[in-house]
């Protein structure tokens, strides 16, 4: 890794955070810019940019992410890869986002129509 990673100096206490959960292998935290109440990241301890560079790290964070939902009620998992599918940060990140009926949320791809 040559560029600086938020997350990896999140994770070696190098920049601060708001802890939601920890783990051996990941971390959970509250994102700087929370797009509804109690939307968290899940984030793997070791750095891969996106979801396809280690299949199995991805795999054991989302098993996290799955783990931190379980209790949450209606949720998207979203990922994303490349900086054209809205991914900001290049390592790993999973957003828990919990969903109510009437949140106003609309997700990236929501095209507006109906049907």
């Amino acid at each position: 890794m040559s560029e600086p990673c938020v997350f990896c100096d999140i994770n070696t206490g190098r920049a601060p955070a708001t802890f939601v959960h920890e783990w051996a292998d990941a971390l959970a935290i509250t994102p700087l810019n929370p797009v509804v109440e109690g939307h968290v990241l899940v984030i793997p301890k070791t750095h891969v940019a996106d979801f396809t560079e280690d299949p199995d790290v991805s795999a054991v964070t989302a098993r996290r992410a799955g783990q931190l939902a379980a209790d949450m009620g209606p949720c998207n998992l979203i990922t994303s890869r490349g900086r054209e599918a809205t991914q900001s940060v290049f390592h790993l990140h999973m957003h828990v986002v919990p969903r109510a009926a009437g949140d106003g949320l609309a997700l990236p791809w929501y095209s507006g129509k109906r049907g």
